[in-house]
């Protein structure tokens, strides 16, 4: 009787130092998946809340009358409600002409106060994501900044940083607006002069 040895399987040894071996690989690359995920997080966080002063830039350009950034909370993380009031330490955010404490979950309007034009809970960066915004002396909370028609910063006091990191204590970000009304997301970390993603 012959016996083909291509027809034969695997031997249970050889099943068995292979799962151990892809085991021992995935121990290794579950820390680096974590961090991977923590920083992925900051940075959703921080381009929410660039892409929001970026289109209330837009909006006052595009309509050529104030138009305001502020940075509220609530009670519930993934939507905004009407409970919502201003803070300099929440990830959500409203695009508004008029204050929106209070009416952050109206329609968009162009005519009813607060005349809302977007807004975005703090939902992107998960509960332990950490954002602090101060203004231009570093130490001062704010909550708003107002752009002019001409894209300009008008308010007195306004967001000129914003720290997104997690308390787990990962890379952090940084969302910058200028004076001038510009807005970019840097990184606190890098000192290189050349460096793009320098503060």
């Amino acid at each position: 009787m012959e016996f083909d040895v291509r027809s034969r399987g695997f031997s249970l040894i050889e099943v068995m130092i292979t799962v151990t071996v892809l085991a021992l690989l995935l121990m290794a690359a579950v820390p680096s998946i974590g961090a991977w995920l923590a920083t992925l997080q900051v940075r959703n966080a921080a381009s929410a809340i660039s892409d929001g002063l970026q289109q209330a830039r837009g909006e006052a350009i595009t309509r050529n009358e104030t138009v305001s950034f502020w940075l509220v909370s609530g009670a519930d993380q993934a939507v905004l409600a009407n409970d919502c009031v201003l803070s300099s330490a929440s990830g959500g955010w409203v695009i508004s002409v008029d204050s929106p404490v209070g009416a952050c979950a109206s329609a968009p309007s162009t005519t009813v106060a607060p005349r809302l034009v977007a807004a975005h809970p703090v939902g992107d960066g998960g509960s332990d994501v950490t954002v602090s915004a101060v203004r231009a002396d570093g130490t001062t909370a704010a909550t708003q900044v107002a752009f002019d028609g001409f894209g300009r910063v008008v308010n007195s006091g306004p967001i000129a940083r914003i720290n997104v990191g997690k308390t787990a204590g990962t890379r952090s970000l940084r969302v910058v607006v200028s004076t001038a009304g510009s807005v970019r997301m840097c990184d606190p970390t890098v000192t290189a002069t050349t460096d793009p993603r320098r503060c």
